[in-house]
């Protein structure tokens, strides 16, 4: 069974041009090869459970992971893509929402579209067990990055993999509410799964001006900020983040705004001053912020107090 699949996975219908994909994916389309590098990650963490494969959030992001890796800016990876015409392949099937099954037999080119019409996909059992087993998965991946990529890109490919499950892991670590100690593990994994716990926490909303926005294609509009910088306080827990959208990250890191003893949002005078225009900033001056919903979570007053002694601009 698991060479049956390996044979399928080294033989992926794909877009072949000289002129279109550079000598690093082989001169061909890595569409499938990195949705499925994907799915395998996300079934390792058990973010997928089941034979069906949703369109998620989790899943986008991780394919745009891996397509950043590799891919120049200029090419602009999309999930849709193999995610549809993956069904050629002969273990991976659309199912249609409701009403929706003759939608799922016409081209989706976006992930919006993706949505509207497919509860996700669903592959073989017979796959999908094969997946949840280490050894084979290892070997579906390497059939994956060994078939479709250069020689000289694979070590950084695996190397993603492997970043991707450290990261899974050292966020679960955070979520239990620990510290793991800095000298055990890498600054990227540190990074990546710190932003992985704070994210997940706050559903992808800011904690200060309460935005949430998600693209299809897997990107927030949120960031991880420490409120004691990690250089300071060395502290990946969650009770020192807070997931904040650019303009709040950079406004809390200058001091400009902070959050006060009854979690309310605070502007400073600074940003009043002649030379700013705060405008949206003023209607969140005391409203409370958004929090996670577990007491656990919650951020420290404790982190708190230091950031409005030690940064915000009185």
């Amino acid at each position: 069974m698991l060479s049956d699949y390996l044979d399928k996975l080294r033989n992926l219908r794909t877009d072949k041009n000289l002129n279109r994909w550079s000598a690093l994916t082989t001169h061909r389309a890595p569409h499938k090869p990195f949705l499925l590098l994907s799915v395998l990650d996300l079934v390792a963490q058990n973010e997928i459970s089941s034979t069906l494969i949703e369109p998620s959030f989790e899943l986008a992001e991780s394919f745009a992971r891996y397509w950043s890796c590799i891919m120049p800016p200029e090419k602009i990876g999309n999930m849709a893509y193999p995610f549809f015409y993956m069904q050629s392949e002969g273990f991976w099937e659309l199912v249609p929402l409701p009403g929706c099954e003759e939608a799922v037999r016409q081209q989706i080119s976006s992930m919006s579209r993706m949505r509207q019409v497919a509860a996700g996909a669903r592959i073989d059992e017979e796959l999908f067990l094969l997946m949840q087993e280490p050894e084979p998965r290892e070997q579906l991946k390497l059939a994956l990055i060994q078939t479709y990529f250069a020689p000289e890109i694979q070590a950084k490919l695996l190397e993603e993999g492997q970043v991707n499950q450290e990261a899974f892991a050292y966020s679960q670590e955070l979520l239990k509410a620990q510290n793991v100690p800095a000298e055990e593990t890498k600054p990227l994994v540190r990074d990546q799964g710190f932003r992985k716990a704070i994210i997940r926490l706050y559903e992808h909303r800011c904690a200060l001006c309460g935005v949430r926005m998600l693209t299809p294609e897997g990107h927030t509009i949120v960031e991880a900020a420490h409120i004691v910088p990690w250089a300071e306080s060395h502290d990946d827990r969650p009770t020192n983040g807070l997931a904040l959208c650019r303009l709040c990250h950079w406004s809390f890191d200058e001091g400009l705004m902070g959050v006060g003893r009854d979690y309310e949002v605070l502007i400073s005078p600074v940003a009043r001053s002649d030379r700013n225009n705060p405008g949206l900033f003023m209607t969140l001056e005391n409203r409370p912020i958004f929090k996670p919903d577990q007491e656990q979570y919650i951020p420290s007053q404790e982190r708190l107090g230091w950031h409005r002694k030690e940064r915000f601009r009185t």
